[in-house]
């Protein structure tokens, strides 16, 4: 460590004397098992060589704070140089990439699905650290609303840049919503196992995201579809044959349980303002989902330390 670093390290400790909201968050994982699902991101190691890339657990870090303050680009840009708390998160780096590079990085996730692998080993590090038997788990949707654009304009490929490409409309209890939608898989410490985001057109019940063995609790949307889990879906009353009192009873049963899918949906909207996306592709969003959840799921691991 030089002198500089030395120096900011001595400082931030009067930030976290006085609260710092990262404080103790990357203790919890080891970014360095990420680096070997990342190795392969880049292609500039060759005989042509290139521009030597940014450390890809620097990049990580980065784009979760960027979803942890819900921050643009030109923006996380800015703090990273200018905050000692975002400084100390990120392990006070000589040099910081700039937006292009942050962005360009976000997109090679996005083509390559190494969101999804990052997703995984961090909520496997932070699960191997509860021994706990598996009760059941959670399924449920939710809404992330996107720029319409104007009426007439193109969609798709020829979409402007502020036009949300793969944006899509729904109504559901007579509210319409437009843009995409998150489906989660929820275990019964209200941490996110699963993923998945699709168009806000795709019915809750095209996505399954149950694990095989373990029972899975759904609300009524999901009544008759496919479960690779035990089924605990919730029964839905049919043409001509109404619930019946055992129905209706097993329904408030499951109903209490499942009601606990909605505190990450809940958080992620009011904590980390997810509510609404400027990111015009499916993979733009999951993307930002996916590290929406790990800011999630790192901050319910930390609850559950400090409470155990």
């Amino acid at each position: 460590m030089n002198l500089l670093q030395t120096g900011l390290s001595e400082l931030y400790r009067n930030v976290e004397n006085l609260g710092d909201p990262l404080s103790g968050i990357g203790d919890r994982i080891d970014f360095e098992r990420i680096r070997s699902i990342l190795t392969d991101l880049y292609e500039n190691d060759t005989e042509k060589g290139g521009r030597p890339n940014y450390d890809p657990v620097l990049m990580v870090k980065i784009l979760l704070l960027q979803q942890w303050y819900n921050l643009s680009d030109p923006q996380i840009e800015r703090e990273i140089n200018d905050r000692i708390s975002f400084m100390k998160f990120l392990g006070f780096p000589e040099k910081l990439p700039d937006r292009n590079t942050i962005w360009y990085f976000r997109e090679r996730l996005s083509k390559t699905g190494k969101d999804r692998l990052v997703f995984n080993e961090i909520r496997d590090q932070i699960m191997a650290k509860r021994i706990r038997i598996k009760k059941g788990t959670m399924q449920d949707a939710s809404f992330i609303e996107s720029d319409r654009g104007e009426y007439g304009k193109p969609r798709g490929k020829d979409a402007k840049t502020r036009r949300s490409k793969d944006g899509t409309s729904a109504t559901k209890n007579h509210e319409h919503h437009f843009g995409y939608k998150q489906h989660s898989l929820t275990n019964e410490i209200k941490m996110i196992e699963k993923l998945s985001v699709t168009p806000a057109n795709v019915h809750d019940s095209q996505i399954d995201l149950s694990l095989p063995g373990i029972i899975c609790y759904r609300d009524k949307g999901y009544f008759g579809s496919e479960c690779k889990g035990i089924n605990g879906t919730m029964d839905r009353a049919v043409r001509s044959h109404g619930l019946t009192m055992k129905s209706i009873c097993r329904n408030l049963r499951i109903s209490r349980i499942r009601s606990l899918v909605e505190h990450p949906y809940a958080f992620m909207k009011r904590m980390f303002r997810f509510a609404h996306t400027m990111v015009t592709t499916v993979q733009r969003v999951r993307v930002k989902t996916y590290f929406t959840a790990m800011c999630y799921n790192l901050l319910r691991a930390r609850f559950l330390d400090r409470t155990a």
